[in-house]
Parts: C-alpha cells; structure tokens; sequence
C-alpha cells in the first residue's frame, strides 16, 4: 500500500515538472520523507513476515501435562488443571502474550504425544542425558528430589543401591523408572500409571518399596492417609525439572525460556513457589524481613556503637599512660580464658570417661554374677558326667549304641567332656575380659606409682580391644620382648595410652587387608622400655606431625573426634618421664614410639 501511495503521488508532480520546477522538487522531496516513513514503518512488518510470526499470535499452544502429579500439576475437585506448573505456565502465558490450553492424561501418553506433535510442550519433564536426544529443555525452574517410600514395618534402606533384589514400585515412563532400568532394576520393578497408584499399592501391602518424589509422595500421603507408609531415604537422586518441547523446536522453547526469566525477575515466580512448594518446605525468611529486622537490631547498636567510641576516645585520653599496661593484662586475661577453656572441655571429657567407667562396672558385675555361677558348676557337672559314666559305658556294652541328647553315645562320649572344657575355657576368658574392664575403668584420682610389668599391660590392653582390631584387620601381629625390666609408674593409666594407641592404628586403615603390629623391647644400655605401634593406614601428613599432641587437634572432627585422646596420651607419658614420638616413613602408614624410661630405685 505505502509503494502504491508513493507511485501515484510521484505521478502527480511529473505532471507539474515543466510548470513549477521548484515546486515541483520541494513536493518530491516531501514525497520522498512520506515513502520512507511509510518503508520504516512497513519494515518491521515484512521483517516478522519473513521469519514467521511467533506461535502464539497464530493459534494455541497445547501443554501436556500429568492429571495426578500434586502440587506441581493435577486436576482439582473440579476437574480443572491446577498446581505449582499450571499457574507458572499461565503466568509465562500472560506476560508473553501467548494463549495456552492445558491437555492432562498419563504420563507415557504424554510424553508419546509430545514426539508425535500433538502436544506443543511439557510444563513439567525432568532432565536427562537420554531424554535429551529427542526432547530440548529449557532452563530448570526447580529441582525435584525423590526418596524411597516403605511401610513402618520394612527395614529401611538408604540408597538406591540397596535396592537390587527387592520388589520395587515406580510410576511408568517416570524418570525414576528410566533410570531404574539404566542400572538393572528392570526386572524387579511394578509400573503403574500414577504416583498416587504406586503409593496405595505399597499401602496395601504388595511389593517393599516405591520411588516417588518427595514433595508428590508427601502430599499423597497426606491427602490419601495413607499412614503406614514413611520415607526411609530422603533425596536418594535429584533432578532438574524443566519444560520440554520436541528436539528442533527453538522457537517456542526460547519464547517460555524468556518468560520464565521474567518472571523470576519480577518476582512473580517466587510467590507462585511460595504458594504451592513453600508450604510443604520449612517457611523461608525474605531478604525483606532480614533487612527489617536487621535494622530494627543495628540501628540501637550503631547509636550505642557512637557513644562508646566517644565515651572510649575521652577514656583514652585520660589513661593514656597505662595503655601499654591494659594491653598485657588484656593479653593475659585472654591468655588465662583459653586455658580455663581448654581445662573445661577436658573435665567434660573426664567426667565422661568417669561416667563410662561407673556404667562398665555396673555391667562388669552384672556379668561375673551369671559367670560365677557357671564356674561354680561346671566342675559339679564334670564330676556328675564322670560318675555316670561307668553306668552309660555298661549300657553300651550290654546294649549297643544308643541316643543320648539326640545324638549317639559313641560320639557324645567324646564329646561331652571337650563340651565341658570349652565351657569352662569361654567362662573364665569371659571372667579375664571383665577383670581387665574393671582394672581399666577403675577411677584413679591420686597418681600412684607401683611396680608393673608393660609387656601384661599391653596384652591386657589388646584383650580390651579385640573387637575393634578383628573388625579393622586380619593381620595383625604383637612381639612381646621376654627381657623387659619392671616398670615404675601407674599402669591403668598406661594401659589407656596404650589402648588410644592402637585404636587410632585400627581406625587410620582403609580395608581389613592392612596390617597392625606392636612390639616391645628393652634397652640394655638404659635399661628403658619401649613400645612399637606400626600401621599401614593412610598415614599423617607432614603439616599435621607437629600438632598431633596439641589439645583439640583432630583430622577426624566429622566422625566424632575430639582431639583430646593423644593430647592427655601425650601427658600421661610426660607424667612418667617418657617421650611419644610419631613417624610417617616413605612406604605409607605410621609409626608410634613410646618410650618409658629405666624404674626408679625408690618406686
């Protein structure tokens, strides 16, 4: 239209040219400023011609989503679409002027309709790498964790992993099927058409486990009462949750991408999150509420931070002088509280290990009552085995084998009394066990110093932890040097060193095919005795050697330590005049050396 405006017009002042030259050029300059701005205008038409106008402006785009997938997508108790997708895919709707009709159905047949073009896009599909070869996504606008659902009564798990070789229910076409089948579930695994479906299944009590997000698990549960059912592994995977439209389709995936950017821009994603996530999370405080409150707090502190720096600068001036003096009794003070610090942590530590030493002989005699007994009649057993002996030996003479316990006199004749010796043996092992945690718990509050002899310290000390040293290695080893002088000291208090020792050798080893071994030996110079505890563990980094024996100093902070146990190890040796050094030879592991010097004359 502008170009045929343009030649009419251009027409009309050739036929004016040869009356009004002037005139006649004035008007087409004019002529020319209307064309051009009829062009200018036109461009952005033809340009949008050209590429295509944007879906939206031509019909409705169709978006697929799962009718029974709370609350990020269903269908209320109207039937309509509701949830945390449909109102993000409303809203994307608005602001890029687009319209939008919902089509809800199962899960497979929706994404079946996406590849087959009769849905546009999914307002809700997690990532994968799989999924991607025949489905671009947009950026994640959340991210969805699932967790593995059972009844009270199952024993739990805690990782996918634990799952193989159980019955397992998950949703079709979900991505948790998907990436159950990837790693071999497939056929343990129960498909149903729903989450809500695999809920009421596990409920009823078919199968043992089900995989659902947590978020629609949790809601189900609720809505459904289905109250025997748990969550025993929170956030066993999470997903990025996107929109997903079919492999090619830019266009249209770049126009909610835009949106959704928008949105959380304006703020608007955030309150469509609050209102249906927020509310089955812990409530979140907004960055408003902190500023408020941040300054309803600083401010007085700011008021009262300008008076003490005025108060404090005429201070200054007036006890300029004993500045230097404040500064060191500050210094000292501070000096003083670390110490009284690291001497409270230790009295908890000590009334801790007071209290365990209170428990363990409280259990220590609970033991030996029902042990005692046993010692007590097993030699009354032996003798009555004995005396009956000669009339069940002239039975089988005079008879033939018969049964006696169910089983047959030949053979429990030869076995009874190994029976009875095994007995007595585990009885008084068990009496040994006891003495040596009673010995070990004993409080001590006075520092005693008696004659002992190390290499029975050392074994008492391995017969306590026994236990930890089966479970850590099966090879470990101890050389007793039969030379050894007596010792002079207190030894319940060196069996403890001796004890932190090698638990921290079992503890510092990856796998049970490590070894531990100890050794002792005697100086025949000095007369003094030694202790070799050696480990192939992970070993002890250079920059940790110098602090091992300093208070509260611990690698293993996240598994429990304390960094208390070779610190007090450390001045209990110092007590006894002795040294506790630590190597980290070339080939790995760690050696400990303790060295206790030669017993006093007057000990």
């Amino acid at each position: 239209m502008g170009h045929l405006g343009g030649t009419a017009r251009h027409g009309k002042t050739e036929g004016r040219k040869g009356e009004h030259p002037l005139r006649a050029t004035r008007i087409l300059f004019k002529a020319l400023l209307v064309l051009l701005a009829c062009l200018s205008c036109l461009a952005p038409l033809s340009l949008r011609a050209e590429d295509g106008e944007a879906p939206s402006a031509k019909r409705t785009i169709v978006v697929g989503g799962d009718p029974d997938y709370p609350p990020y997508e269903f269908l209320d108790k109207n039937g309509q679409p509701a949830g945390y997708n449909v109102d993000l895919t409303r809203a994307i709707a608005d602001v890029m002027g687009m319209k939008v009709e919902f089509r809800f159905g199962g899960w497979s047949e929706m994404r079946a309709a996406l590849q087959d073009g009769s849905l546009d896009i999914l307002q809700g599909i997690s990532y994968s790498d799989d999924r991607s070869h025949s489905i671009d996504f947009s950026p994640p606008h959340n991210i969805v964790y699932h967790a593995v659902f059972a009844r009270r009564d199952t024993p739990p798990v805690r990782s996918l992993e634990e799952l193989r070789g159980k019955q397992v229910i998950v949703f079709k076409g979900g991505i948790m099927h998907d990436l159950l089948v990837k790693m071999g579930y497939g056929p343990n695994l129960t498909l149903t058409a729903t989450p809500a479906d695999a809920l009421r299944m596990l409920a009823s009590g078919q199968r043992e486990y089900a995989v659902v997000a947590i978020l629609p698990g949790m809601y189900l549960i609720r809505e459904l009462h289905l109250t025997n059912l748990v969550p025993v592994a929170k956030g066993v995977v999470s997903q990025r949750y996107c929109y997903g439209v079919r492999k090619g389709n830019a266009e249209l995936l770049a126009r909610f991408s835009e949106g959704l950017a928008i949105l959380m821009k304006t703020g608007q994603y955030q309150a469509i999150y609050d209102k249906w996530l927020g509310v089955q999370e812990p409530q979140r405080v907004s960055w408003d509420r902190v500023v408020r409150y941040g300054l309803i707090v600083l401010v007085p502190l700011f008021l009262i931070l300008i008076g003490t720096v005025v108060w404090s600068r005429a201070l200054q001036r007036r006890v300029a002088l004993r500045t230097e003096e404040l500064a060191r009794e500050v210094q000292e003070r501070k000096r003083a509280l670390e110490e009284l610090r690291s001497h409270q942590d230790r009295l908890v530590q000590a009334d801790k290990m007071a209290s365990l030493g209170i428990l363990v002989s409280g259990v220590a005699h609970e033991i030996n009552n029902p042990n005692g007994l046993i010692l007590l009649n097993l030699p009354i057993l032996r003798e009555v085995y004995a005396d009956a002996g000669e009339l069940l030996e002239a039975r089988y003479r005079e008879q033939g084998d018969f049964l006696l316990g169910g089983l047959s006199y030949a053979r429990m004749r030869q076995e009874v009394p190994l029976m009875l010796e095994e007995m007595s043996e585990g009885a008084k092992r068990i009496k040994r066990i006891v003495e040596d945690l009673k010995d070990f718990a004993r409080r001590d509050d006075a520092v005693r110093r008696e004659p002992f002899d190390l290499n029975a310290v050392v074994q008492a000390a391995v017969r306590l932890v026994e236990p930890s040293i089966r479970r850590a290695t099966t090879r470990f080893n101890a050389e007793y040097d039969e030379h050894l002088s007596t010792m002079c000291g207190n030894a319940q208090r060196i069996e403890q060193v001796v004890v932190n020792l090698i638990i921290n050798a079992c503890q510092a080893l990856p796998d049970t095919g490590r070894s531990i071994s100890l050794r002792t030996a005697c100086d025949p110079l000095t007369l003094s005795a030694s202790l070799t505890v050696r480990d192939e563990g992970t070993g002890i980094s250079p920059e940790h050697l110098p602090h091992l024996t300093d208070p509260f100093f611990t690698t293993k902070r996240e598994t429990g330590g304390t960094g208390l146990g070779l610190s007090i190890s450390a001045g209990i040796v110092k007590e006894h005049g002795g040294t506790l050094t630590f190597e980290c030879p070339p080939g790995g592991g760690t050696i400990v050396t303790l060295v206790l010097p030669s017993p006093l004359a007057d000990c």
